[in-house]
């Protein structure tokens, strides 16, 4: 059987920049097509090929200053404690009087083919997600690309004319000396770099292996990207055999039931495509490791943030829609990143606080140690991202229901955090006090440091992973801490503050909003009272007014979360504002999102924007008995729609249709359970699942 591809969108603009490349990629490999019929140019990269730029040291050793740090917070000396830090850190490790990065995700070369046929007045391309192919054609000419998933290869595929291929390292200069050779091998190339004068990492280089096939149709172009060094013929001999055709249907068929697993259709609302780019952008960078910032391509040997994984909100949007989508394969990625790093993290909890535990730093790259930071960002005040990565255990084991996940990962994880936090946090008169603290990467109005104490995020990423471990864990630490953590508090506008102490003012011009971290999941018990949604809701709807304006441009991923807290909150019509404003502002035409206003190729977006849709259609959260919110922040401008395959906690699976006037939803279970469904305007129907059997019920849109 031949497959077809139909690209899913089509476009006429051909280019020399990578960034407005069309995508192709397995997770482990991606594939930047791009030039024009002049010269088609892809080049390639590998979710390993971190270039070693910069030694890792251990973290500051902070841990016997930590008396000192809290008395400078305690008195307002704010940037003497953070400037403390740096000059702590400068006389263990002189290489600490800079400012350092992880290594940069680098491309591993380009591979050009330069056409004998060239026509470019009828150039058109386009991208299929359904397959992953990226299809160029003009002039009775196709070239069609993708990245195979079961056989780890990039695959090329030119009919219509003939050509010469070259090979060669990516355009631009490496920050650290690369040495590069090309050998001719049989029918093809193979690239080996190396890495010389580097001591420190274990990576000493890669190689590109390409084999070349003419046909009388045109030539048949198979390549891959392997870390570490080999000789230019085993490098080439592990290259698949097989035709354009029986590659593509291993790799569709794989490929095709991830992409498949979720249809949306809102009666033609542009945000249909974007919804099915961003899922296409996160499943084709997900391998066995998650998508760094600019997924698994790379264009640059100096790629924005060094292209690693950002943990203080990045990351967790690109993975905001895996689970709640139907692709929860595509989370233990995360996990096992998270694993490889184990002993940097506990080394940072014990350098920088004397603590049990651990410490994940917000940068993360080859290596888990808290390196990046300064006098203004000082990010080792920041505790948060384990206990914020804690919900995403959490959320693999709901959503998918695997006890064994559960007992041999998730709960693993969750008390080693608290045991950090156990240490951490000094309770004083009963009440739990976070020093230091930071909001990411914000600072409190009028303030001239991002340190602080009482972060709100701090409270709450602590007390959402003990409310999951007081149900397992009859721990009276657990419960203690928890029973101290303090209240939100309302500022004197009347809206949910990002510090719990008054002497902090908000500065909503900012692209973070980490205060509403509950929103993005499975909500926080304590918004029942009514008062206090009343003031997220303000605090939501003060922060998008910023984002609306003409002074906001930075991180759309942001703009994404203050949309699904908005979606959470019930607000239809801001949540939608929050989406068109992404629409028109944050995706070029080649379907790839950025991470400013049509400024750098970034992929947080391309999970953050179906999340917020996801978030618009369907909330859940399990607390022994799943609850299920459907048509939650329905906006006017979808009269009418339909989204299948979409999985709440529960696991539960769920199809929505919906009318001017009725809605159907369709609820699947595993197993028999009682689950509680919350229809628009709030009405609660309890319903009984059998498993097996899908339960189909109708009810006003209106509520």
């Amino acid at each position: 059987m031949q497959i077809h591809v139909n690209p899913s969108f089509r476009d006429s603009t051909s280019t020399e920049d990578w960034e407005h490349a069309l995508i192709t990629g397995n997770g482990r490999q991606g594939a930047l097509c791009y030039g024009s019929p002049a010269a088609l140019r892809f080049t390639l990269a590998h979710e390993g090929l971190f270039q070693p730029v910069t030694e890792p040291l251990p973290a500051p050793p902070t841990a016997a200053a930590l008396p000192r740090l809290r008395e400078f917070i305690a008195t307002s000396r704010f940037s003497d404690a953070a400037q403390e830090v740096c000059d702590l850190a400068v006389s263990s490790q002189p290489g600490y009087a800079e400012t350092r990065w992880q290594d940069p995700l680098i491309p591993a070369g380009t591979l050009v083919f330069t056409p004998d046929y060239n026509r470019s007045a009828d150039y058109v391309r386009g991208t299929d997600f359904t397959t992953g192919v990226v299809r160029q054609s003009w002039g009775g000419v196709v070239c069609d690309t993708f990245v195979s998933r079961p056989d780890d290869v990039v695959v090329i595929r030119v009919a219509g004319c003939g050509g010469t291929i070259s090979l060669g390292l990516a355009d631009g200069d490496p920050e650290r000396p690369i040495d590069a050779v090309v050998d001719t091998v049989a029918d093809g190339l193979v690239l080996t770099g190396r890495f010389p004068g580097v001591t420190w990492a274990a990576l000493e280089g890669w190689s590109v292996a390409v084999r070349f096939t003419r046909t009388q149709e045109g030539v048949l172009i198979v390549a891959r990207v392997a870390p570490g060094l080999r000789s230019p013929a085993s490098a080439f001999a592990a290259l698949p055999d097989g035709g354009f055709d029986g590659l593509l249907r291993k790799h569709a068929a794989v490929h095709g039931d991830l992409f498949g697993r979720t249809r949306l259709d809102l009666g033609g609302d542009a945000v249909e495509r974007l919804f099915d780019a961003g899922r296409y952008a996160i499943i084709s960078s997900t391998g066995t490791r998650p998508p760094t910032l600019q997924g698994v391509w790379s264009g640059s040997y100096s790629p924005p943030w060094r292209s690693g994984w950002t943990v203080d909100g990045n990351l967790q949007a690109a993975l905001l829609a895996v689970h709640s989508t139907g692709t929860p394969e595509l989370m233990p990625p995360l996990f096992d990143l998270i694993d490889s790093m184990i002993d940097d993290f506990r080394a940072n909890a014990s350098d920088l606080y004397g603590m049990p535990g651990i410490v994940v730093p917000a940068h993360l790259g080859t290596h888990g140690r808290h390196n990046h930071f300064g006098p203004i960002w000082c990010l080792t005040f920041w505790t948060a991202g384990a206990a914020w990565l804690a919900r995403l255990f959490v959320d693999h084991w709901q959503f998918t229901g695997s006890e064994s996940f559960l007992q041999e990962r998730a709960l693993p994880f969750l008390r080693e955090v608290a045991s950090f936090y156990s240490g951490f946090v000094e309770i004083v008169d009963g009440r739990a006090r976070f020093s230091p603290s930071y909001s990411p990467e914000n600072h409190p109005a009028g303030a001239e440091s991002q340190a602080c104490f009482d972060a709100t995020m701090d409270m709450q990423v602590l007390g959402d992973l003990l409310r999951t471990l007081v149900r397992f864990d009859d721990s009276a630490r657990w419960r203690e801490l928890l029973s101290a953590l303090p209240p939100y508090r309302v500022n004197a506008d009347g809206e949910l503050a990002e510090w719990l102490d008054p002497a902090f003012g908000d500065r909503h011009s900012h692209r973070h909003c980490s205060h509403f971290f509950p929103f993005w999941y499975a909500g926080d018990p304590a918004f029942s009272d009514f008062s206090l949604h009343t003031a997220a809701v303000r605090a939501v709807r003060a922060r998008l007014r910023w984002w609306l304006s003409s002074e906001s441009d930075e991180m759309g991923y942001g703009l994404a979360l203050v949309g699904a807290a908005a979606a959470h909150l019930g607000l239809g019509s801001e949540a939608y504002a929050a989406l068109k404003r992404i629409e028109a502002s944050y995706w070029r035409p080649n379907l790839v999102p950025t991470h400013n206003r049509d400024h750098m190729f970034n992929v947080d977006l391309a999970g953050g924007l179906p999340g917020l849709v996801v978030a618009m259609l369907l909330q859940s959260s399990d607390d022994g008995v799943p609850r299920v919110r459907v048509l939650p922040a329905l906006p006017k401008a979808w009269p009418s729609g339909s989204v299948s395959g979409l999985v709440a906690r529960g696991p539960i699976g769920v199809d929505l249709s919906w009318g001017p006037e009725l809605a159907t939803v369709v609820l699947r279970s595993e197993i028999d359970r009682r689950v509680e469904l919350v229809v628009p305007g709030g009405r609660v129907e309890v319903v009984h699942l059998q498993a097996g059997a899908p339960l189909s019920l109708s009810f006003p849109v209106a509520g």
